[in-house]
């Protein structure tokens, strides 16, 4: 079977696999290698550059989509045939692995897609490197059950690829607000001295305000909202800086053996996230061209123009983990390296901390009375 033979179920849906070279095996992609590697035989296939460039897409595009599916059905749910067993796998993700034989499937775009990835950035990190990411970090922990720190040796990872949204945009703010400029003043006060009375000055600081207001102007690029509800925002933007500049133009290829989420969040709403974001630049950008000591903002006027948007893939590795009767989670950015996760505390732990704190303190006392 060739790298391009692609598998179609009664349902239109259609799905592809990479068979190695030398044996035949499902390949998937090798994070780091920039290439497909057979789990069998090790042999690696090189992925072959496109001559594209990534492209940002107009935000008036987003008029001539396609209206947002709806219907009973679940949106994106399709069945893919398995090209190693024959099985149907029931999925809305753009990849994932058969239920049955685990062969990795890729998902084929689409034609009533609203909006396909123009970009993805490739997983970076195995599973070694993201267990030794993991073992650094929860040795870090402080007041970590010691359990914790076996959780990277027991479990195994999840890979997934997220869908994310990037906005481009050219800003011009008008704002007004006020300048405010501290001077100081004497001031006298009486306060009691060995019962006696006394009079003494201070320098005491205010704040002078004056009338503010100015234009300021920014360019925005690549303003990352996420494109899926189904991870925390304030987790996934825990992840955060990813090396955009290392995109490269989508292609299949680098899912194949990771999960691809679809996004559940549309272009607009994320724009919606975004403009808030710039909200918070543009504001610090008011403050400091008011000058001063301190600074008010009362209102900012914004205009946007050359708005633009492009669906990015960025590569997680998650693990959950259960402990003392809960699940916990844990992402690892898989091209930094970055972890962040929920932790449990350790009872015990803390309870000897404290009782060797007070212990100290005790000694420290006793010794100070003695002399």
């Amino acid at each position: 079977m060739s790298p391009d033979e692609q598998n179609t179920t009664a349902t239109g849906a259609t799905s592809r696999s990479y068979p190695c070279g030398a044996c035949g095996a499902t390949v998937e992609f090798a994070p780091g290698a920039d290439a497909l590697r057979c789990p069998y035989c090790g042999h690696e296939q090189r992925v072959a550059a496109v001559p594209r460039q990534i492209r940002e897409h107009s935000l008036d595009e987003l008029a001539t989509l396609p209206a947002k599916a709806r219907g009973s059905t679940p949106e994106g749910v399709r069945t893919y045939l398995c090209p190693g067993c024959g099985a149907h796998t029931e999925s809305d993700d753009l990849s994932a692995r058969c239920q049955f034989c685990a062969t990795a499937l890729v998902a084929e775009p689409e034609p009533d897609e609203r909006v396909t990835p123009e970009a993805v950035i490739p997983f970076g990190l195995d599973r070694k490197d993201a267990r030794e990411a993991l073992s650094a970090w929860t040795s870090s922990r402080w007041f970590a059950p010691s359990r914790l720190k076996k959780v990277s040796e027991a479990e195994t990872f999840k890979g997934s690829y997220l869908p994310h949204w990037t906005y481009d945009a050219q800003t011009a703010s008008h704002y007004s607000g006020q300048r405010g400029v501290y001077y100081y003043v004497t001031e006298t006060y009486t306060t009691t001295e060995n019962g006696q009375s006394v009079t003494k000055t201070r320098e005491v600081r205010r704040t002078r305000w004056y009338p503010a207001s100015g234009n300021v102007s920014r360019a925005f690029d690549d303003v990352l909202v996420a494109g899926t509800d189904h991870v925390s925002t304030d987790q996934l933007d825990k992840l955060t800086p990813w090396p955009l500049e290392e995109a490269k133009p989508f292609q299949p290829e680098y899912l194949a053996g990771f999960q691809t989420v679809r996004y559940n969040v549309e272009p607009e709403d994320g724009l919606v996230t975004a403009k808030e974001r710039m909200a918070e630049v543009i504001t610090a950008d008011c403050r400091s061209d008011i000058g001063g000591d301190e600074q008010r903002v009362h209102s900012v006027d914004t205009q946007y123009s050359a708005l633009t948007f492009k669906l990015m893939l960025l590569p997680v590795w998650f693990l959950t983990y259960l402990y003392a009767g809960r699940s916990w989670q844990v992402m690892v950015n898989a091209r930094t390296a970055e972890v962040i996760g929920e932790r449990p505390y350790s009872k015990g732990k803390i309870a000897a901390t404290v009782v060797s704190v007070l212990a100290l303190i005790a000694l420290i006392v006793f010794l100070v009375m003695r002399k």
